[in-house]
């Protein structure tokens, strides 16, 4: 079931369905980062990534990351930039801060695919945060060895100082502290990923949350999520919102607002930018 009607008019459900929701859930996607400035092409790629662009032709972030760079020294190069400019280098953004009020003295719990690290710069509780999918401010041993992240600050901005050329001195390499190998970012992109201590705990609270509010009057809020991984959010969204006849589930996203037409009745889709859906929320 696609979006129909106004777009302000699916706004002004949305708003009453926020303040008439016993408890709020929200599933967050690239495409709240997105809204909130962190693109991954465009100008913001370019001026920062101009000699990496020069030599290996590829035209956005996502795609440089995979890239297969000859040495260590290069890769790191170009993961130390990425790191420092998305998770370190500049705040959550207008999106995530007006998200943020919007959710002010709401019974609020938020799982995000998203690894930047903008809802704890937004001022979220981070007791009532799920980031599924990893950190840019986490490493892990690359086979992994064990099953422990470890906070990356620091040796990045390292790096990004540097570099000379595209490559990172070769001391500067990271290493796993157990066994010597390579290390990772603590991205998921197979079955390597650690789900450490931390991961588990935030996973835990997610369950209690849900199950505490079993047949509330529940607004499960998707903003921004695509279908590169719809089994850890919108699926899930939807399946909970069909089973329980109090709850309501909205969908935000700029040309993919949908929802099963079981649901019919019971969704709010806003076809629209979610930055400014987000400002007329907050102005309302």
């Amino acid at each position: 079931m696609r979006s129909t009607g106004a777009c302000s008019d699916a706004i002004e459900r949305l708003r009453r369905g926020i303040a008439e929701a016993d408890a709020v859930v929200v599933g967050a996607g690239s495409g709240l980062s997105t809204a909130s400035g962190m693109t991954y092409s465009g100008e913001r790629f370019e001026s920062n990534f101009a000699d990496f662009i020069g030599r290996y032709g590829y035209r956005d972030m996502y795609t440089a990351g995979f890239y297969p760079y000859p040495t260590p020294e290069e890769f790191w190069a170009y993961w130390s930039r990425h790191i420092h400019l998305n998770r370190y280098a500049q705040d959550s953004g207008p999106a995530y801060r007006r998200l943020r009020a919007l959710m002010s003295g709401k019974d609020c719990f938020v799982i995000t695919t998203n690894v930047d690290h903008c809802f704890q710069k937004a001022g979220f509780d981070e007791l009532r945060l799920f980031c599924t999918q990893g950190d840019y401010g986490l490493w892990q041993c690359a086979k992994p060895c064990h099953q422990r992240t470890y906070d990356n600050e620091a040796p990045v901005r390292r790096m990004v100082a540097e570099q000379r050329d595209m490559r990172i001195p070769t001391e500067l390499i990271p290493r796993c502290p157990r066994c010597g190998g390579p290390m990772a970012n603590n991205l998921r992109s197979d079955d390597t990923f650690v789900e450490d201590e931390a991961w588990h705990l935030a996973a835990g609270r997610y369950r209690d949350f849900l199950r505490g509010h079993e047949g509330a009057r529940l607004l499960f809020l998707e903003l921004g999520v695509g279908w590169n991984t719809p089994g850890i959010i919108k699926y899930p969204f939807q399946r909970m919102a069909a089973g329980n006849e109090r709850a309501v589930y909205a969908c935000v996203n700029l040309g993919e607002a949908a929802a099963p037409r079981e649901l019919e009745g019971r969704s709010i889709l806003v076809d629209g930018d979610i930055g400014e859906v987000l400002r007329e929320l907050e102005e309302a």
